[in-house]
């Protein structure tokens, strides 16, 4: 199950190397750096996650982890990476099957070698080795790092549904998952619990409202909800202990959620009526049911997930990359970003974006002396005394206003509310506050805000705040590679997907030091 990994090139392909144009330099690149990258302890750890090989002896998964690598930088599938091996010389001359007129490996090789990696977090262990092999080139200093962590939006690859659209697709799921369940036809289910709204071409045509008028829209919620009565009925009357079993048991639970999720009671009518803003949580589409609807900012929302990287400054080396729903706030992921990079070294400083700040990591990272630099939050407050303008005397535990007066911190209270007594008579009243009195929020962190809005003041923190531009680049360059959609369905596959994609990122950035040399 290893792979045998000749280091010298052969005749053929010394030619084929010598025709090659600088565009297609990376395969070479790959060809010359593969017998390192994938060493012969690496190799152990893939042929581990296989086992004892039962049956037909298994390809070498160091094979397959180079195809992997091949489909990331060259954004195709399985079907096509098996026909690009049986046609392209540049990747016969990186799987070492120049003289071979068929693929290597299958298309459902790599399907369960995917499935390999993400049981065994392979993925994770191929990126790393791509770090390894940063470190050993010399040309970073790894013992005192400057980390630095950010997001970007993945657009979900399922298809993203209304209320109406969720509502029937959850129930024609319950119908398929009861007729494998029960063995009756599905035409039977549909005539017998009166499932009309499953017989058209699509819901919304086999409702046949004006979906123009608020009064049909309801008219067709009201029909659309008898159905799913109806079909409850029928499953609980017919289906028996089926009803306590995987899959319809399932298929059952994501109805009453799609429900749930996108519908409220109606306080004119007694009835339901679709949710008034969004539910936590919400899930947009059942083709990925991981997918979420997220923000990155007030003006872009965007349905899928997440995509954190954490990287070295200095250097263009992605040390961990990992995907997660978009609903899920940026701090969630700090802890996992940073014990990635702690793995390499000592972290002295880390360049942060302002989503990660309300992670409990950050502050205990910056009590244990780590420098952290982030753009602090603006101050806004209509042309009035803004929150810079107090004196935080957190020490103290009080607040001093332009004018001299205190007000106390007290604990448990984030708030601060200055006494009527003495904004009232203020002089500068009118700069301050249009309210009886003022009031100040005090963060959690306060006391690394206060420092971070003060280093924003200094040439020096506007330096630092500049070496953010780092990761930006790196997220740049992964989105080139993966793309700004997701490729698989489901947060852990898709972590897959941008980790191999970082590595390739990573093996680049290795390709171009060596070509500068």
């Amino acid at each position: 199950m290893r792979w045998e990994i000749p280091v010298e090139l052969t005749t053929s392909e010394s030619r084929l190397v010598a025709r090659l144009r600088r565009t297609s330099k990376f395969y070479v690149f790959l060809r010359e750096i593969r017998h390192e990258l994938f060493d012969d302890e690496f190799q152990s750890e893939l042929v581990a996650a296989y086992g004892k090989p039962r049956g037909t002896e298994p390809l070498p998964p160091a094979l397959l982890a180079m195809v992997t690598l091949l489909q990331a930088y060259d954004r195709v599938s399985d079907a096509v990476a098996v026909e690009t091996a049986e046609m392209d010389r540049r990747w016969q001359l990186v799987l070492g099957c120049l003289e071979s007129d068929e693929a290597p490996f299958s298309q459902g090789s790599l399907v369960n070698f995917r499935t390999r990696m993400i049981e065994h977090d392979l993925d994770k262990k191929l990126l790393v080795r791509t770090v390894e092999l940063a470190k050993r080139t010399g040309k970073f200093g790894w013992q005192h790092l400057k980390a630095a962590l950010d997001s970007s939006p993945l657009l979900g690859a399922g298809r993203v549904e209304d209320t109406y659209n969720l509502i029937g697709r959850a129930l024609s799921t319950v119908v398929d998952c009861a007729s494998k369940a029960l063995h009756v036809p599905r035409r039977q289910i549909l005539d017998e619990a009166k499932l009309s709204v499953l017989d058209g071409p699509s819901i919304k045509a086999t409702l046949d409202v004006d979906w123009d008028s608020p009064a049909e829209k309801s008219r067709a919620l009201e029909m659309l909800l008898e159905q799913v009565k109806s079909l409850e009925t029928w499953v609980a009357t017919r289906a028996g202990g089926a009803v306590d079993e995987p899959p319809l048991k399932e298929a059952l639970s994501l109805l009453r959620r799609v429900v749930e999720q996108d519908l409220e009671p109606d306080p004119t009518t007694g009835g339901k009526r679709i949710r008034q803003g969004v539910a936590k949580d919400r899930m947009p589409s059942l083709g990925d049911r991981e997918m979420r609807h997220g923000r990155k900012s007030k003006k872009r929302p965007f349905n899928g997930y997440k995509r954190h990287i954490v990287k070295a400054v200095g250097c263009g080396i992605i040390v961990e990359a990992i995907v997660r729903p978009a609903n899920q706030p940026e701090h969630e992921a700090t802890d996992a970003l940073w014990s990635a990079i702690a793995e390499h070294g000592t972290v002295e400083q880390g360049h942060i974006d302002r989503g990660y700040l309300a992670s409990p990591k950050i502050a205990e990272l910056h009590r244990e002396g780590v420098a952290i630099r982030c753009k602090p939050w603006p101050s806004h407050n209509g042309g009035r005394f803004t929150k810079e303008e107090f004196e935080l005397r957190l020490d103290e535990r009080k607040v001093v206003c332009p004018a001299g007066f205190e007000a106390p911190i007290r604990e448990g209270n984030p708030i601060v509310r200055f006494p009527s007594s003495s904004c009232g008579p203020c002089t500068q009243r009118k700069l301050c506050t249009v309210a009886t009195c003022r009031t100040i929020a005090i963060h959690p962190q306060e006391a690394l805000l206060v420092e971070l809005r003060r280093r924003r003041r200094t040439p020096e923190g506007r330096r630092e705040l500049r070496d953010r531009v780092t990761i930006e680049h790196s997220l740049a360059r992964l989105g080139q590679i993966q793309g700004n959609r997701a490729r698989y369905k489901g947060a852990r596959k898709n972590t897959l997907d941008a980790r191999r994609c970082s590595a390739v990122a990573n093996l680049q950035e290795l390709a171009r030091l060596r070509s500068a040399a």
